[in-house]
């Protein structure tokens, strides 16, 4: 009885040991995966990842890991020259295929969300307008000033945000989309003009295609008071520029 009681305390202490040496390694490679995504985006915020299922060196030694979340702060999405602030950006990455060396993979499919507040939604727009919440889902608020014939006319008109089919394609993927926002109506009120003017400030298209990982794109978009919501989807999408 002593020998089994000895053995038993043996295979419990082991197991701990195991457990341990387990966690640690997954802690290691949570860090080290994080430090390359931020280095790789330039973030202006902080990234975060988090290895899913155990034992965590079982996977690390078949070269894939079951789901990968990755969950970035300050996401700066440059396309056609122009940059968009993503305030948020979660994803869950699922079937990662490691590379070689442990410095990324690609997931067999990955699902996510990013969030524009609407300041940055008004830097994006580079018109001078101001963007607000317009108070529907999908809608936003848009206050803009244009000269018309020497005089200074501010509107403000409610505007709908929605996907639209990029220009050229996109980011590795079939598909790619554009944010658009677009005035419903320009009261004009008779002045020649004045409509197209306040659309020049009002209406604007925004593509986030070298913001995303490689083969995740964008899918569906809604507003409310926090901001534009962004639905990301996509297959054989790259972890850590891989």
């Amino acid at each position: 009885m002593r020998f089994l009681r000895f053995v038993v305390i043996v295979v419990v202490v082991l197991g701990a040991l195991a457990a341990g040496a387990d966690r640690w390694a997954v802690g290691y490679a949570e860090n080290r995966l994080a430090e390359r995504i931020r280095a790789q985006s330039g973030l202006a915020g902080s990234a975060e990842v988090e290895i899913h299922g155990f034992p965590f060196l079982t996977q690390a030694l078949s070269h894939e890991l079951d789901r990968v979340d990755v969950r970035l702060d300050g996401v700066d999405a440059v396309a056609d020259g122009r940059k968009t602030r993503l305030s948020q950006l979660r994803a869950s990455f699922r079937g990662v295929q490691l590379n070689g060396d442990y410095s990324g993979g690609t997931a067999r499919n990955a699902t996510g969300s990013a969030l524009i507040t609407y300041p940055d939604l008004t830097a994006a727009s580079q018109t001078g307008a101001k963007l607000t919440y317009g108070g529907a889902p999908g809608k936003v608020k848009v206050t803009a000033s244009a000269e018309v014939l020497g005089k200074t006319f501010t509107r403000s008109v409610v505007s709908t945000v929605e996907l639209v089919d990029a220009k050229g394609g996109g980011n590795g993927n079939g598909g790619a989309k554009t944010v658009r926002v677009r005035a419903d109506e320009v009261p004009g009120e008779g002045i020649p003009g004045i409509e197209a003017a306040i659309r020049k400030k009002t209406d604007f298209e925004r593509r986030l295609d070298g913001g995303l990982p490689a083969g995740l794109r964008l899918t569906g978009l809604t507003a409310d008071e926090a901001g534009v919501h962004l639905e990301l989807s996509g297959s054989d999408v790259s972890l850590a520029g891989s």
